[in-house]
């Protein structure tokens, strides 16, 4: 089989894609960890409303002040070594002109001669935060779903910047995989959430079959359930709550369960996005 290949493109993007930052963090993890170089760097003048993203003012290690601006940047091992090797776009999702900025980026991607494309996401679901996180694996690739036991969406309605370059690699004949975590959608103060970050380091490495260094993640992620837990105590009502979504859950997990759970989940979270870009866990919490 040869899945995705040996250069695999992975991406990841503020905003509306990224409930509790664990996308975000996913792509910061693998490029902290490794050594890398620029390939590319998007003109943010072309892409971004700065009254929407707005450019912000710090200090460099001499003192003087440096205006830095919303980015998108794609990355490569700077040192080539044997096995699957992962080049990182991370950034801002765009406010305009999202079919120029996807062909930008494809581009990029076919000079590089990617072999596959992954895309980090995150949503706030109806989970709790004391069972594994769940991470929902789907291709538009028949291929991609044959060899990786992936799931085809069948969801129709708004989407973000993910789904747009997914579908122009995909047209560029690079196969292409989404990577959704559920982050409990109670824990919004609760940011970020190291445990979904987790989570979708470890499905990336089983549809890359490439090693990743979670680094100090299962520590945090550890501190971040107990965070959680503590939160909860003194809450009957939250309590609760959070029983009965863990009920739910463990029915899920059952092996009388329907293998469309987690997929049936993905789909009622984007329909509850339909109203539009946002980003998810600040205060701006799906419709149940």
């Amino acid at each position: 089989m040869d899945g995705l290949g040996r250069r695999v493109l992975v991406a990841a993007f503020d905003g509306w894609n990224d409930a509790g930052e664990a996308a975000s963090a996913a792509i910061e993890a693998l490029r902290s960890r490794r050594e890398t170089e620029t390939v590319h760097s998007v003109d943010p003048e072309l892409y971004f409303d700065y009254q929407y993203t707005r450019p912000h003012i710090t200090m460099d290690a001499e003192g003087r002040r440096i205006l830095k601006w919303p980015e998108t940047l794609v990355t490569r091992p700077a040192r080539r070594t044997r096995g699957t090797q992962l080049w990182l776009l991370s950034g801002v999702e765009p406010a305009r002109a999202w079919q120029a900025f996807a062909a930008e980026l494809v581009d990029v991607a076919l000079r590089e001669d990617i072999t596959g494309f992954v895309a980090l996401g995150s949503m706030m679901s109806d989970v709790p935060h004391t069972r594994p996180i769940s991470v929902f694996g789907g291709s538009d690739n028949e291929r991609m779903r044959t060899e990786l036991g992936l799931e085809r969406s069948t969801y129709e309605g708004p989407i973000g910047i993910l789904s747009v370059i997914a579908q122009a690699a995909e047209a560029a004949g690079i196969p292409t995989v989404s990577l959704w975590a559920s982050v409990p959608h109670y824990v919004a103060g609760h940011t970020p959430s190291p445990k979904a970050t987790l989570a979708l380091l470890d499905r990336l490495e089983d549809v890359t079959g490439t090693k990743i260094d979670r680094g100090d993640l299962p520590t945090q992620a550890a501190a971040w359930e107990a965070s959680i837990d503590a939160a909860a105590a003194d809450d009957e009502e939250m309590t609760e709550y959070i029983r009965q979504l863990e009920q739910t859950r463990d029915t899920w997990d059952s092996p009388e369960a329907s293998g469309d759970a987690i997929a049936q989940e993905f789909e009622r979270y984007l329909r509850r996005r339909g109203d539009g870009p946002g980003k998810p866990g600040r205060g701006d919490e799906p419709r149940r």
